[in-house]
């Protein structure tokens, strides 16, 4: 018995998570023809987001039977103007055909709380890391706008155990082979050394076929 198809679902996600999705079309995983992205860094620009989105879904909900979103909860869309509006309102209110995957951040599609404190023990003796995923080197510049060097000193180095890109698609090795000056760059940017941790994605895979089957329930 082969997995279940996503061809009736489609995606809305963050162009952050676009390497992976990408990734898993590729290898057929996901054999939808419904991927729409949303702007990386969003999460800067939270009318911005809401507008999107709101937007790709209703595209989505055109051409799908049912719709997934990528995108994580309270550290994805924090409205300081309606703080009790959150990321759950505004997929709630899209109706029964619509879920978002359980995570808190991207980071989290790709490894739980308990995997990453295992990664900064293994590889940081405990020191706080700053974790981050493909998109966040790929989408530096829209990721972190608006972060000139006295943002980034007042927030990088305090993460003594340096940055971990969690890496599910080899892309941060292609990145150093292919752009070696780019990579020290971004190191120097943020004063803490960068290294991939290579991961598998079965957990972002199970997390999209959690909301697969959860739709299929929804919908019948």
């Amino acid at each position: 018995m082969g997995q279940l198809s996503f061809k009736n679902t489609a995606i809305v996600a963050c162009g952050t998570m676009s390497p992976e999705i990408n990734y898993f079309v590729k290898e057929k995983f996901l054999d939808t023809q419904h991927i729409f992205y949303t702007s990386p860094g969003l999460h800067q620009d939270i009318p911005e987001l809401e507008i999107q989105l709101i937007k790709f879904i209703e595209k989505a909900k055109l051409v799908a039977n049912g719709v997934i979103v990528v995108y994580g909860g309270k550290y994805c869309y924090v409205n300081p103007d309606n703080p009790t509006r959150l990321m759950q309102t505004i997929i709630e209110e899209q109706g029964l055909k619509v879920a978002r995957i359980e995570a808190s951040h991207c980071m989290g599609m790709l490894a739980s709380d308990d995997e990453m404190k295992k990664i900064t023990n293994e590889i940081a003796g405990g020191e706080p890391i700053w974790f981050m995923t493909p998109g966040w080197i790929k989408y530096r510049r829209q990721v972190f706008k608006g972060w000139d060097k006295a943002i980034a000193n007042e927030n990088f180095p305090r993460h003594t155990g340096g940055a971990v890109v969690l890496d599910g698609i080899g892309y941060l090795d292609q990145y150093m082979e292919e752009d070696p000056e780019g990579f020290l760059e971004y190191c120097d940017w943020m004063g803490i050394p960068m290294q991939s941790y290579p991961i598998t994605l079965d957990r972002f895979k199970g997390l999209l076929m959690d909301q697969l089957e959860l739709l299929k329930i929804k919908t019948m």
